[in-house]
């Protein structure tokens, strides 16, 4: 009975939701499309020729935003273990980014360029167990990270969704070794009860 009441709270709050409203006003696939594009507008961090890598990018919402700044002679390469419907202008893998074989093929359509920007909205499935999801959560981080040191052009920027908890503050040093600047973003779409954050590395040091 707890849990039909609390599905009828979260039913009741999303119809309500001003981002959801919007992206289906808009034609964004959901309402993260909103958090990109706030923190793009105020980092600069989406231009158009780049090159860009999606990761956990189901539905497509920040494949949408990116391919629409980026144009045709930008590129976006989108991956999430969930399927997506096809994006104009977005390539996309079907893959977990946990598995070897998903970075394979996303060097594979890379082709040798290097990304500009790495965009990570990936998240677990959510157990309900905040020390587990946090855990699995900042595991799905860390493998962005790492992709991003090793694929990124120098001065690349790196944008990835994390929750407040245990190894926050680790993770934080490690994006400082490795940008030249690191900031935490809380986009107005993200909602307020939520402990989730942006960190946003800008400048890939060599």
């Amino acid at each position: 009975m707890k849990q039909a009441k609390t599905s009828k709270a979260w039913m009741k709050e999303h119809v309500n939701d001003f981002f959801v409203k919007q992206s289906k006003k808009d034609g964004y696939r959901s309402r993260a499309a909103y958090k990109l594009i706030e923190i793009s507008e105020r980092d600069q961090i989406l231009k158009p020729g780049m090159t860009v890598v999606d990761l956990g990018a189901a539905p497509g919402s920040w494949s949408q935003v990116a391919s629409h700044i980026v144009g045709a002679k930008g590129k976006v390469i989108a991956l999430d273990i969930l399927d997506m419907p096809p994006l104009p202008g977005v390539e996309f893998i079907r893959h977990d980014f946990r598995e070897e074989c998903a970075v394979i093929e996303l060097n594979n359509l890379l082709n040798g360029c290097q990304p500009d920007i790495v965009i990570s909205d990936m998240s677990p499935n959510i157990s309900g167990i905040v020390v587990s999801d946090q855990a699995k959560s900042m595991y799905l981080a860390e493998l962005a990270l790492t992709f991003s040191i090793e694929q990124l052009n120098y001065d690349g920027s790196f944008l990835v969704k994390v929750f407040q908890g245990r190894d926050f503050d680790q993770f934080m040093r490690q994006m400082r070794t490795a940008f030249k600047k690191v900031m935490v973003r809380k986009p107005k779409a993200s909602r307020d009860r939520s402990n989730e954050l942006y960190l946003l590395g800008l400048g890939k040091k060599k």
